[in-house]
């Protein structure tokens, strides 16, 4: 591999790198295994960087080694998540590409629209963000920590995330068809 190729390879890692982390989470809740997914991925892709097709996306061909490497995984752990099967992944992996032709360079102009988007949101919809997202809390044990009951929990979440996704789309980076999705 040349010494061309080792920049390229940076370059690319480093534009998708947030993309890859968004994808790993989307599909494995530990984050310690996320982390180790992660650095497995780009280590895979380094080895077989002269297999990928230069005139093809570098994002499907990274997620494309994420998703083999998770599948392994869970085989490993005899364990099978109940919703991460191909239809599944194929859909994932529809949504990543409609996100990437959406308004916003990178993943990272992206994220921080959605930062944004979330940072003004009212106080109790804003923790409920945090806590089920940021946190990766049960909606149950959000309820209780808040106060509410169950379902006043579940609509609070409901409520919110339609106000993140309308701040979304004010911003061009969610379109009228991923809204309902």
């Amino acid at each position: 591999m040349t010494t061309d190729s080792h920049k390229v390879f940076e370059i690319l890692a480093r534009e998708n790198s947030r993309m890859l982390m968004v994808y790993l989470r989307s599909v494995v809740r530990d984050q310690a295994t996320v982390d180790d997914l992660f650095q497995e991925t780009l280590v895979v892709a380094w080895r077989r960087l002269d297999e990928c097709d230069q005139s093809r996306p570098f994002g499907p061909w990274l997620r494309g080694i994420a998703r083999r490497l998770v599948l392994a995984h869970y085989r490993k752990i005899k364990q099978s998540p109940i919703v991460l099967d191909d239809a599944v992944l194929a859909a994932l992996e529809r949504h990543f590409e409609r996100v990437n032709l959406l308004a916003g360079d990178t993943w990272d102009e992206k994220l921080k629209s959605l930062q944004e988007c979330v940072e003004a949101l009212s106080g109790h919809h804003k923790t409920i963000i945090h806590g089920r997202y940021q946190n990766g809390l049960k909606l149950k044990v959000l309820a209780q920590q808040m106060e509410i009951s169950f379902e006043a929990c579940k609509k609070r979440l409901q409520r919110a995330r339609a106000l993140v996704a309308e701040c979304l789309k004010r911003k061009g980076v969610l379109s009228r068809s991923e809204e309902a999705s």
